[in-house]
């Protein structure tokens, strides 16, 4: 029998074999960090319904387990906060998903199990608010075992008058009751006669799934002939199975009574793999070139991973740090390597490649429930805190510096809900551009961006919680007060016929005056074509020392623009005759007499407006696709086409629309799609702005 959480200080493990690292995955309103806090800290949050304030990031603890040291990760519910998940998912060995018996399995659940199976992790679930009315504990084992394979219960829960009273381990045949004085789960003991014959009615189907993943092929002929297996037999090929992701156990539990925490922490000690027994990431060197072999050895070279990153204003930076080979001591000097772009080959704005030698190691600590407690050492496996690594970013590497190494970042989310943002007084907008630096440091999947054309600062972010969370970091954490402004397209202009025009400058107020006449033709050119300027001036009425000064007054106007204060593109300027005089002429003047003959030109029937269209694809289950396509067709898009995705029963839906469109885009697409729906968007190229909208621009 394994032994009792000891709540407190967890040991310190001398090799990786000690150590279980477990990331619990869920919706929000599963009650998912009320488990956490239950196996953190041994003691149920009694009287608490819900989760009150739903989690933004995730938290890490450690909690000892006789000899084995246990880091639980909790991550945030809400999808806007996917890559926390992530992120947790890179930190652990094994997963534990988090279910209501309330909700069943949502959309958001199933692309994590798929993300999980990608990349191999171990999984578990556990099935969570047993006592609501609506509860169908039976309902969502089979919705599991529909929708994930070969999953499993390994216990199911007693109630008696809608209330939990106990639980009962199937392949035990034990049950653990409520003990009626303390309130906690009693010791396990036999069942009564009754729940004895349905224990056995249900332990039938989980036996024979245990033993088709045996090793021993002659087990299931001799449990077809009757035969009784030994319960170590089933252990051995229970955890084997488990810890290969070939079965997915499934069990009860109750947090604020603790039924089923004693069967959880039974399968995350026997049944969870070690670190040294989990598969490792990809490394290279910063360069790009193979690391070569990496173990999960303490002897071996150190590297490791920044799972999270938060600003304490006592301490500053505050790292999550994931170890993944060697050891790491107070006295070390790293190296620090952030090459997002790199790996992932596309640029992402606001995380530039990074690379620092003999980085200083603030304290290192182990995470608890409530604070952290102080180490001097860490080893291969271990997930710990580091203060003051000053130039540590979410995501980057932490390696020796005779060898530095990179490790392949988890799979990023695109953001792609962008929001503008400014700050309220001088005050703040001294303080927001470092504020912003370290807001993009703590989370990767932030994008910033100034736009040189707007003139505005625009994060993007996941979705409109993490949005808010964002805003309440800059104030909050940071003590920057910032406004939400509608973010600015950023247009071009156009000529969209031929246009001959004169400017003219002729100034004089004592001493030498200005004096400069041009006469240009303008056309139109495709889309994407640029700008052309020829000179066609003949007789030298342009002397030819001014004739570069022309294109240069040319090309200042067109980037200012000609009519709304847009850049001018796709256009041919030729000069084809003009006025010089032999004292008053400048390059000068002849900069401001091609701008004003460019301004002569413009107006509503010459020049048109053009918008930014991208390319965008969309997945979405298969009952969504009708509404996804009416509500693209309300933004004004081209619907391209669809095609059969996957996972099976969805469908991607290839579509260009104009950028105005897309600000809210991720909103109501998970609202239109019920949260199936996901997208990708690229620039594609500029379009003809709308009249009707071009005369709002204009005037």
């Amino acid at each position: 029998m394994s032994r009792a959480p000891e709540p407190g200080q967890p040991v310190v493990p001398t090799n990786p074999s000690q150590i279980r690292n477990v990331v619990l995955v869920g919706p929000s309103g599963a009650v998912k960090s009320l488990l956490f806090e239950r196996l953190a800290t041994g003691v149920g949050p009694s009287g608490r319904a819900g989760e009150q304030q739903p989690s933004t990031a995730l938290s890490a603890a450690a909690v000892a387990r006789g000899d084995l040291t246990i880091t639980l990760i909790d991550t945030p519910g809400r999808p806007d906060f996917v890559g926390e998940v992530r992120a947790g998912l890179r930190a652990a060995d094994a997963v534990l998903f988090v279910v209501s018996a309330g909700d069943g399995v949502d959309e958001a659940t199933r692309l994590l199990w798929r993300e999980c199976a990608a990349v191999g992790r171990p999984r578990a679930v556990a099935v969570t608010q047993l006592e609501l009315a609506r509860a169908d504990y039976d309902g969502v084992v089979t919705d599991l075992r529909r929708a994930f394979g070969d999953a499993r219960p390994l216990s199911v829960p007693l109630l008696e008058s809608g209330s939990v009273i106990g639980v009962a381990d199937l392949l035990g045949r034990t049950v653990r009751l409520l003990d009626p004085v303390s309130g906690q789960p009693g010791a396990a003991q036999p069942p009564d006669a009754a729940l004895a014959a349905r224990i056995e009615e249900l332990r039938g189907p989980v036996l024979e799934s245990v033993i088709e993943e045996s090793e021993d092929e002659t087990l299931l002929e001799r449990y077809l002939e009757g035969e009784e297996i030994e319960a170590a037999r089933l252990s051995e090929d229970l955890r084997r199975a488990v810890a290969t992701g070939r079965f997915y156990p499934i069990l009860p539990v109750h947090a604020p009574t603790g039924v089923g925490v004693e069967e959880l922490l039974d399968l995350i000690e026997q049944g969870f793999p070690a670190p040294d027994a989990a598969v490792l990431p990809r490394v290279f060197t910063p360069q790009g070139a193979d690391f070569g072999d990496l173990a999960c050895d303490p002897d071996g070279p150190f590297v490791a991973e920044v799972v999270h990153t938060t600003t304490d204003p006592y301490v500053g930076r505050l790292s999550l740090v994931r170890v993944f080979s060697g050891s790491l001591t107070g006295e070390d000097r790293l190296h620090v390597s952030g090459h997002l772009e790199q790996v992932t080959g596309r640029a992402i704005e606001g995380h530039p490649s990074h690379d620092e030698d003999d980085e200083r190691v603030g304290q290192l600590a182990t995470p608890l429930a409530s604070g952290s407690t102080p180490r001097d050492r860490v080893i291969a496996g271990e997930i710990a805190l580091v203060t003051k690594i000053v130039h540590a970013q979410t995501s980057d590497t932490l390696s020796g510096c005779d060898r530095p190494a990179l490790v392949e970042p988890w799979l990023l989310p695109e953001p792609l809900l962008p929001v503008a943002i400014r700050a309220v007084s001088p005050g703040d907008q001294d303080k927001l551009a470092s504020a912003l630096q370290r807001l993009v440091a703590e989370d990767v999947t932030v994008r910033l961006e100034r736009n040189p054309e707007t003139h505005q600062v625009v994060l993007w972010a996941l979705g409109p919680a993490h949005v808010e969370d964002l805003l309440e970091r800059l104030r909050g954490r940071h003590h920057v007060e910032v406004e939400v402004e509608q973010v600015r397209t950023s247009l071009r202009e156009t000529f969209v016929r031929a246009v001959s025009v004169q400017g003219r400058l002729v100034k004089q107020s004592g001493g030498h005056g200005q004096y400069a006449v041009v006469q240009l033709e303008i056309e139109p050119l495709g889309r994407g074509a640029g700008f052309q300027f020829v000179d066609k001036v003949v007789g030298g009425a342009v002397p030819r020392q001014f004739v570069p000064s022309v294109e240069k007054g040319v090309r200042h106007q067109l980037e200012q623009g000609v009519l709304a204060g847009y850049p001018v593109v796709d256009v041919l300027v030729r000069l084809v005759d003009g006025k010089a005089h032999s004292v008053d002429s400048s390059d000068m003047a002849f900069q401001n007499a091609a701008g004003l003959a460019l301004r002569e030109a413009a107006n509503d029937s010459t020049v048109a407006l053009l918008e930014p269209v991208d390319q965008i694809a969309v997945t979405v289950a298969d009952d969504c696709v009708g509404a996804v396509m009416a509500d693209l067709r309300g933004r004004r898009a081209q619907v391209h086409g669809t095609e059969t995705a996957e996972p099976p029963g969805h469908t991607l839906v290839h579509a260009e629309v104009p950028q105005h469109e897309l600000s809210r885009y991720p909103i109501d697409l998970r609202s239109v799609s019920h949260g199936s729906g996901t997208f990708t968007r690229e620039f594609v190229r500029y379009d003809y702005l709308p009249p009707a909208l071009a005369r709002q621009v204009t005037a």
